[in-house]
């Protein structure tokens, strides 16, 4: 099933998004939001393979909102001016409906995401942690295969069916559909998995405090219960002193 968000600011079209993605088998709703900034506090704690989102909205526009999403999911615009078009499609719109719009014309849409979203999955299949080297992993993020230098891992975090990886050498952490366990399975004995949703470089560890990890000023990790034991004993292998 893919999951999707559907964002419009009018009540009555953002059910009729509602009821036309509930008539699309593949499709599964996880949330309806009345607002860009309300999708962006859903997606903070979710995550979703489509959204459906208005342009024309509030605060902040669907396009912008769009735009400022770190790995966008497939997106659909819907909205009442034509001359949107072409901006929709500079940020990798899959489609572009013009209200008003019948459940034919979202089918149609329809379609087009789930022909990408197949094709997104079948690369991360195939893809997701080929080995050029030991030290080297690569992995699909947005429209892209990256390399990333296995040693530039700082820490991983789990969310639903994606990953976080955040990088020394990047500002922000690049997002991928992946297990924490396949993950784990693929990275070398100098990481470890502190928490069901953390797996943590042992050598980029700064401080040890109580049943957190401090990874530098801003970034603590809690240590869960399953993993606090294998943790010890990793830093009873390290210790000096009494």
């Amino acid at each position: 099933m893919i999951r999707c968000l559907a964002i419009d600011d009018e009540p009555l079209a953002l059910q009729q998004l509602a009821v036309y993605i509930g008539k699309v088998p593949f499709l599964e709703l996880a949330a309806q939001c009345q607002s860009a900034l309300e999708a962006r506090k859903f997606l903070e704690e979710d995550t979703v393979d489509a959204i459906f989102c208005d342009i024309n909205m509030p605060d902040l526009n669907g396009m912008d909102f769009v735009k400022s999403l770190q790995a966008p999911p497939l997106v659909v615009f819907t909205t009442a001016y034509s001359e949107y078009a072409i901006e929709g499609f500079k940020v990798n719109a899959i489609d572009y409906l013009l209200k008003p719009f019948g459940l034919d014309d979202f089918r149609r849409a329809a379609n087009k995401v789930k022909q990408q979203y197949d094709l997104l999955n079948q690369s991360a299949q195939a893809v997701p942690l080929s080995q050029s080297s030991e030290d080297t992993i690569f992995i699909k993020t947005e429209y892209r295969i990256v390399k990333i230098n296995i040693t530039d891992i700082r820490y991983i975090e789990g969310m639903s069916e994606y990953l976080k990886i955040y990088l020394d050498s990047e500002s922000k952490p690049i997002i991928t559909l992946l297990s924490m366990k396949k993950m784990e399975d693929r990275l070398p004995n100098y990481f470890m998995r502190i928490h069901r949703s953390y797996i943590v470089n042992l050598n980029k560890i700064q401080e040890v405090n109580k049943n957190r990890i401090i990874m530098d000023a801003d970034t603590y990790l809690p240590i869960g219960d399953m993993y606090k034991e294998a943790f010890q004993q990793y830093l009873d292998t390290k210790f000096l002193g009494k």
